[in-house]
């Protein structure tokens, strides 16, 4: 599974970007902050992300010295590249076998490096909701082997959620379910 996108591009760099960006459409990053990320040259990062750019799949945006880029979400291919990205990363398999088996779940959303778009190898989880605790267990599990990634959870009460939640709006977080309210 992690051989996904490297097989369909060849290029670590570029990989890397599409992991880094597609991910979160919020996430925005500079050269060098990719270049020590990706323990690269800022040349072959700025030839990556110009290719990306002129190709229209990226955006960039000036931020007084510093140039930040980002997915271009109004692309055509973005909801495919997107989808692919998430596919490597296993989220989808996590949303399809976790979320939905696992009683009622209002909300759940990544934390910190994943949520940024760094795969790191911890996907830290926060499911809020009424959550059955042993089937979790099993289910995380089983998603681990297939996507090989350790899956950090935190389960957390509506209201116990809503004690702490402008402690997760300070932090990167991506959401990826809301349930019906």
């Amino acid at each position: 599974m992690s051989n996904l996108l490297s097989a369909i591009i060849t290029s670590k760099t570029r990989n890397h970007l599409f992991l880094r960006l597609f991910l979160n459409t919020e996430t925005r990053a500079y050269l060098r902050e990719l270049a020590l990320e990706l323990g690269s040259s800022t040349n072959a990062i700025r030839e990556e992300l110009n290719k990306l750019v002129d190709a229209k799949l990226l955006i960039n945006e000036s931020n007084g010295k510093k140039i930040l880029y980002g997915a271009n979400d109004r692309h055509p291919l973005f909801p495919e590249v997107q989808s692919m990205v998430r596919k490597v990363l296993g989220i989808d398999h996590l949303l399809e076998n976790v979320i939905h088996s696992l009683g009622n779940v209002e909300l759940a959303f990544l934390l910190d490096d994943y949520a940024c778009g760094k795969d790191t190898g911890i996907i830290d989880l926060v499911l809020v909701g009424e959550i059955n605790q042993k089937r979790l267990n099993e289910l995380v599990a089983n998603t681990e082997r297939y996507i090989k990634r350790k899956i950090r959870t935190f389960c957390l009460t509506t209201p116990d959620y809503e004690k702490l939640a402008d402690n997760f709006k300070n932090r990167p977080n991506l959401l990826l379910w809301k349930g019906e309210t």
